[in-house]
């Protein structure tokens, strides 16, 4: 199958749990914030479990600012078609065009019949599809609204309006060859998913569409192809199916606890597919950078305290590597130890707080601290608290000690570009070295007066905020160089 030349659109396919709404408004801003283009979400109106589709869409719509949302797809037997168009063409206006219309036949029927929809053959359920799309454009059109007397739906005198901001796309999830011939004839997008529609099935199912596109008088690249990722591909992969396969969105399927799946998809993959792809088209191919796959910890934003010890958006960025890569196994594992060496720093400041936390509570007794690690044996009273708090400061300075002294030196030497992200991560480590001090004051406080616990959960809480989002920055900067360069931690 050709490249049908489209521009590329990454996205992904969030859960809609009502029991998980946070967490469901959480991923979304930070797709937003990652930059990617679509956001998409399930439509089952008769899952007691989800919200509703469109008032969760409305809300994200509210809650970012350049995303663009779908329904992926809506259930057209639970939602009447002309109610479906003012809904979209509503929500477009107020997000400033960034609507589209992911759109299906249906397909659980009893479920539907339960909530008070019809009940649809295969035949009946594409013809109700397609007077759907006729009526949905028409109250998008301004102008005279035409009369439609279709076996599903009618018009007969409704008014068009309110008008969409940007030509909504009708995407349809479409699988058998009766649904592929209406993608064809007249929809924008064709949203299959890789679970049912793997790519070794794409050409075959493409060439449906591209048929029934070319008999109504269509150009095959009329139709922009979606891909909804059931699993995770290579760039390459993904590459491969827009290349060969026509596919210009892929929308990646994600729990909403895999926030490093999300950011490996916005700032890995995505950026690497639109590399080779735009290469290709170009006419001048490039060599695809050998997999890498050591995964920086993500900063999911979350912040315990007001205080802030500097500007995070002032924080400069590391040049991108300039053509091919291959990174060797050393220089990845020597980029994993410096997780590996952040994730024992993140435990330890765990341990930290939930150790103030017993303390204060007055609830640790011998048989519990038993069951917690040896380092943990002696949290009985104030004085193992205060040598506990003083060992971590202690390792935590020594680590940064340690890169500032010899780590950043060769960062510098081997790649100068990265001077300015040195520079400002030695600026935190003097900054967090002043929060570990208030620490440390706080502790000497709190063994002169067991009441004041209250300053040292504030002085680690300022800790905290301070410590995750340098360790994020940090592994964000320095793991792909420490991969390419084989530098020694």
């Amino acid at each position: 199958m050709p490249d049908y030349g489209h521009d590329l659109l990454f996205g992904v396919f969030l859960p809609p749990l009502a029991a998980r709404a946070d967490d469901v408004l959480r991923m979304a801003r930070l797709t937003d914030e990652l930059g990617l283009d679509l956001l998409t979400v399930q439509d089952h109106p008769y899952q007691p479990a989800f919200l509703d589709t469109w008032t969760l869409l409305s809300v994200i719509a509210a809650q970012t600012r350049r995303v663009r949302v779908s329904p992926n797809v809506a259930n057209l037997p639970l939602r009447p078609p002309a109610v479906l168009a003012r809904s979209a063409a509503s929500l477009d206006i107020l997000s400033g065009g960034r609507v589209e219309l992911g759109l299906g036949a249906g397909g659980f029927w009893d479920p539907v019949v339960a909530m008070g929809g019809p009940r649809r053959d295969p035949g009946e359920a594409v013809a109700a599809l397609e007077e759907a799309i006729r009526v949905m454009r028409t109250l998008w059109t301004p102008g005279r609204t035409e009369r439609i007397e279709g076996s599903h739906y009618r018009l007969a005198g409704a008014k068009s309006g309110p008008y969409p901001v940007h030509p909504i796309g009708i995407w349809l999830g479409a699988a058998k060859p009766r649904m592929l011939r209406l993608v064809g004839r007249l929809a924008d997008g064709w949203m299959p998913s890789s679970p049912w529609a793997p790519p070794s099935a794409l050409a075959e199912l493409n060439r449906t569409i591209d048929e029934a596109a070319v008999a109504a008088g269509r150009a095959p690249s009329d139709i922009r192809r979606l891909y909804n990722l059931g699993e995770e591909f290579s760039a390459q992969q993904l590459a491969e199916l827009a290349l060969s396969e026509g596919m210009s969105g892929f929308i990646a399927m994600l729990d909403l606890d895999d926030e490093k799946a999300l950011h490996r998809f916005a700032e890995e993959t995505a950026p690497a597919v639109r590399e080779i792809v735009a290469a290709h088209r170009s006419g001048t191919p490039v060599a695809v950078n050998q997999a890498f796959d050591v995964l920086p910890t993500p900063d999911d934003g979350r912040r315990l305290t007001r205080v802030t010890l500097w500007d995070e958006s002032a924080r400069p960025s590391a040049p991108k590597p300039e053509g091919p890569v291959e990174y060797s196994a050393a220089g990845r594992a020597q980029a994993q130890h410096l997780i590996e060496v952040h994730d024992h720093l993140r435990a330890e400041l765990a341990q930290l707080r939930d150790l103030i936390g017993q303390v204060a509570s007055g609830v640790v007794d011998a048989g519990e601290a038993r069951s917690h690690i040896n380092t943990m044996t002696m949290r009985q009273n104030n004085w193992t608290l205060g040598a506990y708090c003083e060992s971590y400061c202690r390792v935590l300075t020594m680590h940064h000690t340690a890169e500032d002294a010899l780590l950043f030196p060769q960062l510098r030497r081997k790649e100068p570009g990265l001077a300015p992200v040195v520079g400002r991560l030695e600026q935190e480590h003097h900054a967090i070295a002043g929060v570990l001090e208030r620490v440390d004051a706080a502790l000497v406080t709190l063994a002169a007066d067991p009441t004041r616990v209250d300053e040292l959960r504030e002085a680690v809480d300022i800790l905290t905020d301070a410590l995750l989002s340098h360790l994020s920055y940090e592994e964000r900067q320095l793991v792909e160089p420490l991969a390419r360069l084989g530098i020694r931690i």
